[in-house]
């Protein structure tokens, strides 16, 4: 049976280190494998920027560095079976189903969403904030996608998503909308042993971030290449003096072997063979940055030979095939509703 993929980037900012490594990267991996009718989607969630508060003037540009970037990693391009990229404003599908959605989401559940809890500490939050897990199911359930890379922060919003359409498909005794696997099933396909989540190198028990109250902690993908080395070399660790992967006890040395796992494309097991037991945190920093300062040189050069005419063009195609698939999820729940036509029996 075919496999179809879909993932999603929000485009309120530049994109760091997290990004490609989290979802960038195994997109990538996974189109190298992709077969004869495996669709991928590479969705710029332009939609769900508003969240929280950004710099509207720049959305339309953040939103085309991001494809941008897709491109020069090699999303999109350079395979047989290439990903569709595309905007999701682009695709009307998305914003009429997540109001359907909406219709068949109880407000209990929206309101035990973690990320609304965080998020929300304060009374202008908005009530995107707090339905947007609704507009994320509607991204995946329009393509049937079975295969949604995502991180561990994401699980809750990937459970409610099966939950609604299980919701919806007993209701109506049909099969309107294909599940998303379970995360274990997710980390199996993409061959992971743990969704990847790097981490701030200023403080390790955050995840890194677009924001500019971290600079020290984040590596952004247009970093100049020897800054960045730089903020490795000064990454937080602890004083164990003792390298071992274990994210509980020590999350800044576990990071740096993550980082090093990811751009070297070695497995754990070779990581923790090469590295447990060692006691020189310098030498572990030292061989990082230097992996990093050779990907973003590598990285950077490929993003200046990406010819901009190309990228408009890339998004126009993706979109072209995101309608198409998506329409027809949705007619199909709209003649359930009986809002279309019921199609014709046999």
């Amino acid at each position: 049976m075919p496999n179809t993929i879909l993932t999603g980037i929000r485009a309120n900012g530049e994109l760091h280190f997290g990004h490609y490594l989290g979802v960038i990267l195994p997109m990538l991996q996974t189109q190298s494998k992709l077969q004869s009718g495996d669709k991928m989607y590479m969705m710029i969630a332009d939609l769900h920027s508003f969240i929280t508060p950004i710099d509207h003037s720049q959305l339309y540009a953040n939103v085309l560095q991001v494809a941008k970037i897709c491109l020069a990693s090699g999303l999109g391009i350079n395979s047989a079976n290439p990903a569709s990229i595309f905007r999701q404003s682009f695709v009307p599908a998305h914003s009429e189903l997540a109001w359907l959605l909406s219709c068949f989401t109880y407000t209990g559940e929206m309101s035990r969403m973690i990320q609304f809890k965080e998020k929300s500490q304060n009374s202008s939050a908005s009530v995107g904030l707090f339905s947007y897990p609704i507009l994320q199911a509607a991204d995946v359930l329009l393509y049937d996608a079975e295969w949604v890379p995502v991180g561990e922060d994401q699980q809750q919003h990937l459970e409610i998503m099966r939950d609604i359409a299980i919701r919806i498909n007993n209701k109506f005794e049909s099969e309107i909308f294909i599940l998303p696997q379970t995360l274990e099933k997710q980390l199996n396909f993409f061959e992971l042993d743990k969704a990847v989540k790097i981490k701030s190198l200023a403080n390790p028990n955050e995840k890194m971030s677009k924001s500019i109250s971290d600079p020290k902690g984040t590596i952004l993908l247009i970093d100049r290449p020897q800054d960045a080395a730089k903020k490795i070399m000064s990454a937080t660790t602890d004083s164990l003096s003792n390298i071992k992967w274990d994210i509980e006890n020590q999350p800044g040395i576990t990071n740096l072997l993550q980082i090093l796992l990811s751009l070297t494309g070695k497995t754990q097991a070779q990581i923790e063979l090469e590295w447990t037991g060692k006691s020189n945190y310098g030498d572990l920093k030292k061989v990082v940055a230097q992996e990093v300062e050779k990907f973003l040189i590598q990285f950077q050069k490929k993003l200046e030979q990406v010819d901009p005419s190309i990228i408009e063009e890339v998004l126009a195609s993706g979109e072209a095939a995101a309608n198409l698939k998506s329409n027809m999820t949705l007619q199909r729940f709209q003649r359930i509703l009986g809002l279309k036509k019921p199609a014709k029996a046999g």
